[in-house]
């Protein structure tokens, strides 16, 4: 059967955007199906680490992020009540990258700059308000069914991305396996506009606070401060949102004598899973509908962004060079590892920190980190980890 496009992509979030681009630029066609009627203003991640900057050059990419965004050379670690426990500068690493610094900027500028470009591209095209429904293939294609507002549309395609996010489509009716646990809490994020860093002297732009019940993490966007802390499953919606209830919650992060300008709230359930595979046939998953971690590090996006930039690379291999399926199980073999070994493990430890009960224990790993930061060789390799280029470099020497 006659292939309408070579590439069908599904979700326009970051991850989608990015491998469109890379494969549009290779002269490859693409389609992607967006089940949204637009590209979605979504403030969850906001955290671009160096190596992601540093892939994102090639498409032209980080020069505008960083034009919109704000740099953070530094993170800083704190406990509740105590203050200051240890403070990390990305100067540290400066040798192995472009970007030596993490960058707040929100994910949507990202999608939004993608899809600019993609209207160079005359064999590029998002199609909005289209759920896929149904996916069959065979050896040689894939028939993507999915509905619209004129009714169910199907298209046909050498491969498929599912790039849908944690609640994926494709790996629901692909049926590949989500293995992992949720966590007993939800987690709420408010965003508020006063200047931290000035009602509190010495707060860092990317905080991560200590405390046995009420840890959580501070942000600086570019135009706002983000507040995370997790709360009680039993707590509904309207009691997180109540406004003396966020008022208190972020005036024990960031003491205030006045009322905080709370904007943007949110709520919702955290996982730790990886799916069973990253490739069934030709269908292929990156991001979210591969692998789900919570927010602390930073990670999810650019773990994301890391599987789209791999699998498309890998796809323009095959379909302009003549390469073999077989590079598709190296995806798996690339990516999945890193997932489970290096974002899940990483993000798992981060909140188990955060959180630690046991008096003595927080102290001593308090202790340990304070010693760390005060040796420029540990605090490197600190960085090198918690930025993300272990990972990295452990994906690319997978054979």
């Amino acid at each position: 059967m006659p292939q309408d496009t070579q590439v069908v992509i599904v979700g326009a979030g970051p991850v989608g955007c990015v491998s469109a681009l890379i494969l549009s630029w290779a002269g490859i066609s693409v389609r992607i199906l967006e089940s949204e009627p637009e590209l979605i203003k979504d403030l969850r991640a906001s955290t671009f680490h160096p190596p992601t900057l540093d892939m994102l050059d090639e498409l032209d990419l980080s020069a505008k992020l960083v034009a919109e965004g704000l740099i953070t050379p530094s993170i800083q670690f704190r406990d509740m009540d105590n203050g200051v426990i240890a403070e990390f500068d990305h100067a540290l690493i400066k040798e192995e990258t472009a970007h030596p610094y993490r960058l707040q900027c929100e994910q949507f500028k990202l999608t939004r700059h993608s899809a600019e470009m993609m209207k160079g591209y005359p064999d590029t095209a998002i199609s909005f308000s289209s759920r896929v429904t149904e996916i069959d293939q065979d050896d040689t294609n894939v028939i993507v069914t999915f509905r619209t507002p004129d009714g169910p549309q199907s298209c046909t395609c050498d491969y498929l991305i599912g790039c849908d996010g944690s609640r994926s489509s494709v790996r629901k009716i692909c049926n590949i396996g989500f293995p992992g646990f949720t966590y007993p809490e939800q987690f709420v994020t408010a965003s508020a506009i006063e200047p931290i860093d000035e009602i509190v002297p010495g707060m860092g732009h990317v905080v991560y606070v200590a405390h046995p019940t009420e840890w959580g993490a501070i942000i600086h966007a570019p135009e706002f401060w983000r507040f995370l802390f997790p709360i009680s499953m039993e707590v509904t919606e309207e009691e997180a949102f109540d406004e003396d209830y966020l008022q208190t919650r972020l005036k024990r992060f960031a003491p205030y004598e006045g009322d905080y300008t709370i904007d943007h709230r949110t709520i919702y359930g955290v996982n730790q899973r990886v799916v069973e595979n990253y490739r069934q046939g030709r269908v292929l998953l990156a991001g979210d509908a591969a692998h789900v971690n919570n927010p602390l590090g930073g990670m999810g996006m650019n773990g994301g962004i890391h599987d789209g930039l791999n699998v498309s690379k890998k796809l323009v291999s095959i379909l302009n060079d003549g390469a073999g399926d077989e590079l598709l199980d190296l995806y798996d073999r690339q990516r999945r590892p890193i997932a489970n070994e290096y974002v899940q493990a990483q993000t798992i430890r981060n909140k188990n920190n955060l959180e630690e009960k046991d008096p003595a224990v927080r102290k001593q790993r308090q202790d340990e980190m304070r010693a760390v930061a005060a040796d420029p060789e540990k605090a490197k390799a600190f960085l090198l980890q918690t930025s993300m280029f272990n990972g990295v470099r452990r994906s690319e020497a997978i054979e």
